[in-house]
C-alpha cells in the first residue's frame, strides 16, 4: 500500500513562507475587524478624490464686457400721485333746513351766481315778518319819544318865560329844575327808542340776509363734480359747514401732485419738463411742467416725501380729477457724451486664493476663516472719482475715470482714457473644464 503524504508540514511550510500568524485568537480578530476597517479606509479615498477632484476641475474665470459707447443720456425722478383740478371749491349751507329742490347735477357747467339748490324759507320769511313787525313797533316808540321831548322843551320854555316877566320871583328854582329834568328825560328816551329802532334794523337785516343764503348759488364759472344733496333732505349747519356740491374751476388746466422721495427732492427745480401715464389711457404719455415743489414734508410709514406740483394741459378733458398717475420728470439731460454701463463702475475682479502646502485631511475638509479683503477699508475720497475694468491679454486691468450724471443703467464719463467701443468688463463667471 502507499503512504499518505504529510499534509500537515506542508501547511507548516506555506504558512511560514505567508508569513502567516496561526495562533487561533489572531486570526479570529483579524477576520472581525478586517470588513470595518477595508470600509474606513475606502470611504476615506473616496472623499479625498472627490475634494481634489472639486478643486482641480475649475476653470479659468470668464468675463462679459460691454462697449463704451457715445450718445445722449437723460436722468429722470420717478414719483407717483394725482390730479387735481387748479382750483376746486367746495359749496355747503350756512343754514340749517330741510332742501326744498336742487338745481344741478353731476358734469353741469355752471356759471357765477346760478342757484345750485334752495332750503325751505317757510320758517324764515315768518321770523321775518316777526322781525319788521317789531321795527315799526320801535318807530312808533321814537315817535312817541319825539312828542315827550317836545312837550318838555315847550313847558321849559314857558318857565322861563315867565321867570323873566317876573324878574325872577316865579316860578320856584324847585319848579324850573323839575322841568329841566323832565326835558332831559325826554330826550333821553328818544335816544334809547332810535336805538331800538337801530337794533330792530340790524336783526331784520340779519334774518333777510339767512334767506338769501337759504338759496345756494355758485361761486365760480366751473363744473359740478360731486353733488352730495337730494331735495327733502335735511341739512344740519352746527359746528361745520355740510358740504353740498364740489365744483371745478376749470378741467382744462389741472395740477398733478406727486410724492418725491426724500433721496431725489434735491434735484427738482421749478420749470422741469415732466411725462406721465395714467391707467385709464396705458398707449398715451402725456406732457406736464414742474410748478413748485413744496418744502412740507409728508412721512408715511416712515417713509419722507415732499409734495411737487405739475401743471398739465387738458385742453381735450381726457384726464379726470383723482387718476393715480406715475409721472417722469427730467431733472438732467447730457448730449454727445460718452457712457458707460454702470455696471462697470460696481465690478471688482475676483481675488485668487494662494495655493497653501497641504495639512492633511482635516485641513483640507475644515473651512479657514474669510481673509479681509483690503477693498473693504478703501473708502472712495470722491465718488466721482473711480475705476472700471478692461482686458488685456485676458487679464482685467483697472482704468481710472472721472463719472458725472447716471439713469442709474448708463454713466457719463467726464474723464477717462476710455474711447467709444472700448469694451469694459460688467461681471465675472467661473467656468467649467
Amino acid at each position: 500500500m502507499k503512504e499518505k503524504p504529510d499534509t500537515t508540514d506542508e501547511t507548516t511550510d506555506i504558512t511560514r513562507t505567508l508569513e502567516i500568524d496561526q495562533t487561533p485568537g489572531r486570526f479570529s480578530n483579524w477576520k472581525k475587524w478586517r470588513i470595518p476597517l477595508l470600509a474606513i479606509v475606502l470611504v476615506t479615498a473616496v472623499a479625498v478624490v472627490f475634494f481634489w477632484k472639486g478643486r482641480d476641475t475649475s476653470g479659468a474665470v470668464r468675463y462679459e464686457t460691454q462697449e463704451v459707447k457715445r450718445g445722449n443720456l437723460t436722468v429722470v425722478v420717478t414719483a407717483t400721485g394725482t390730479l387735481q383740478p387748479t382750483n376746486s371749491v367746495e359749496v355747503g349751507s350756512e343754514l340749517s333746513g330741510t332742501i326744498r329742490t336742487v338745481e344741478v347735477d353731476y358734469n353741469d357747467q355752471v356759471k357765477v351766481g346760478q342757484i345750485l339748490a334752495k332750503l325751505d324759507t317757510s320758517k324764515l320769511e315768518a321770523t321775518i315778518t316777526q322781525y319788521r313787525a317789531a321795527l315799526e313797533a320801535e318807530k312808533a316808540k321814537v315817535l312817541q319819544a319825539d312828542a315827550t321831548v317836545a312837550e318838555t322843551r315847550a313847558k321849559l320854555a314857558q318857565y322861563k318865560r315867565v321867570w323873566e316877566l317876573s324878574k325872577g320871583k316865579v316860578p320856584s328854582q324847585t319848579e324850573m329844575d323839575a322841568a329841566e329834568a323832565a326835558f332831559a328825560r325826554a330826550q333821553a328816551n328818544a335816544a334809547n327808542c332810535r336805538a331800538a329802532v337801530a337794533q330792530a334794523q340790524a336783526t331784520l337785516s340779519a334774518s333777510e340776509t339767512d334767506l338769501s343764503k337759504s338759496t345756494i348759488r355758485s361761486p365760480i364759472n366751473g363744473i359740478v363734480l360731486t353733488r352730495s344733496v337730494e331735495p327733502g333732505q335735511t341739512v344740519a349747519a352746527s359746528m361745520t359747514t355740510p358740504v353740498l356740491f364740489k365744483l371745478a374751476e376749470d378741467l382744462a388746466q389741472m395740477e398733478l401732485q406727486v410724492n418725491v422721495d426724500e433721496a431725489d427732492v434735491g434735484k427738482i427745480r421749478e420749470g422741469q419738463e415732466a411725462t406721465f401715464t395714467v391707467d385709464a389711457w396705458p398707449d398715451r404719455t402725456f406732457s406736464a411742467r414742474v410748478v413748485q415743489a413744496r418744502y412740507g414734508s409728508t412721512t408715511t410709514e416712515g417713509v419722507v416725501t415732499y409734495t411737487t406740483v405739475l401743471k398739465v394741459d387738458n385742453s381735450d378733458l381726457s384726464l379726470r380729477p383723482g387718476m393715480t398717475a406715475t409721472a417722469s420728470i427730467t431733472v438732467n439731460s447730457v448730449e454727445n457724451a460718452i457712457l458707460l454701463p454702470s455696471a462697470a463702475l460696481r465690478f471688482t475682479p475676483p481675488v485668487e486664493q494662494e495655493k497653501k502646502s497641504s495639512g492633511g485631511l482635516v485641513s483640507m475638509l475644515l473651512p479657514r476663516p474669510p481673509r479681509s479683503s483690503s477693498t473693504s477699508h478703501e473708502a472712495a475720497a470722491d465718488k466721482k472719482q473711480q475705476k472700471v475694468w478692461i482686458l488685456k491679454d485676458g487679464q482685467p486691468q483697472a482704468i481710472s475715470v472721472t463719472v458725472g450724471a447716471t439713469d442709474g443703467v448708463l454713466t457719463e464719463v467726464l474723464k477717462s482714457d476710455l474711447k467709444p467701443g472700448t469694451a469694459v468688463v460688467i461681471d465675472s463667471v467661473k467656468g467649467k473644464k
